[in-house]
């Protein structure tokens, strides 16, 4: 009975890792935020998150994008098992026909829920689990490019909620461009991080191309480059007091730049990755303050 229950654990565990269900949580906490505070300001709290074309979407949304974790590690067993062995083990304890079956199941599952909402929206999910398949298997392991493909896959289930409220608000690019060149040195910070991986699979990372310098000044840049939308933001008054949490992102530049040149460890360039994760869920958080002012 407890080697029963004990195995359970561990292959709850195991799916829990790897569809990495609190990244999912956030993301769809934060399409909710997004459809309330930034898509249908003019609509009431209770439209949009009763709204079934909404729920559908953001449904679709979470399948896909677990579809694109198992994929993903499917494609990285060998080099998870150097960067990341104790989450990689774990996810052994799933069989990999499991995985894949899983994989289709929620890709098919996600493209039945949008065929709820319209024609169009069944096109979008077909396109981005295309994406996300090309991005795993082929886009991830070309330098720079991947970084690139990685940070607008993440920014795709915002895209469809765009596209579902036809929004014509211009400070919607702003926060777009913000999280683009958050997520544009994320990316870059993995390739630091996943160094010995990368190089024990011969993936041609800019960090193994160019240099770990060249990265570093890369990811000094897309930081820095981050101002520009979080001042032109904070300018507008578009915000409220959301404000307050552009300050805290100019700020938090500073020492994430100090922890990221000091360091030449995985374990370094993991802090600077949590740094910067950190700031981007207290951003999903700050949504909220958007229409409150001083």
């Amino acid at each position: 009975m407890r080697r029963s229950l004990k195995r359970i654990a561990l292959k709850s565990f195991a799916v829990f890792s790897l569809l990495r269900l609190q990244n999912i949580s956030m993301i769809v906490l934060a399409q909710y935020l997004c459809a309330v505070f930034i898509f249908a300001p003019q609509r009431s709290i209770t439209q949009v998150i009763f709204d079934p074309n909404v729920i559908f979407l953001i449904l679709a949304s979470a399948m896909t994008i677990a579809a694109g974790y198992l994929i993903n590690a499917f494609y990285d067993q060998e080099k998870d098992l150097i960067n990341k062995p104790y989450v990689t083990m774990l996810g052994r304890h799933i069989p990999q026909r499991h995985k894949i079956t899983a994989y289709f199941v929620l890709n098919f599952s996600a493209v039945v829920v949008s065929s709820a909402i319209s024609f169009r929206a069944v096109l979008f999910f077909s396109a981005y689990i295309f994406s996300l398949w090309v991005y795993s298997h082929k886009v991830k392991r070309i330098p720079l490019w991947g970084n690139i493909a990685w940070s607008v896959l993440t920014l795709t289930p915002f895209l469809g909620l765009f596209i579902y409220f036809s929004s014509t608000d211009a400070h919607i690019w702003g926060h777009a461009l913000f999280l683009f060149l958050i997520f544009w040195a994320l990316a870059m910070i993995k390739d630091l991080r996943n160094l010995p991986g990368d190089l024990s699979q011969n993936y041609l990372t800019w960090p193994l191309v160019k240099g770990v310098s060249s990265s570093k000044y890369w990811v000094s840049g897309l930081l820095i480059a981050t101002w520009l939308p979080a001042a032109w933001l904070l300018c507008s008054g578009s915000v409220g007091l959301m404000g307050y949490y552009f300050m805290l992102s100019i700020a938090t530049v500073f020492p994430a730049l100090w922890m990221l040149w000091r360091t030449q460890v995985a374990a370094g360039y993991q802090n600077v990755y949590n740094l910067l994760k950190l700031l981007i869920a207290i951003g999903v958080f700050s949504i909220v303050l958007m229409h409150w002012t001083a």
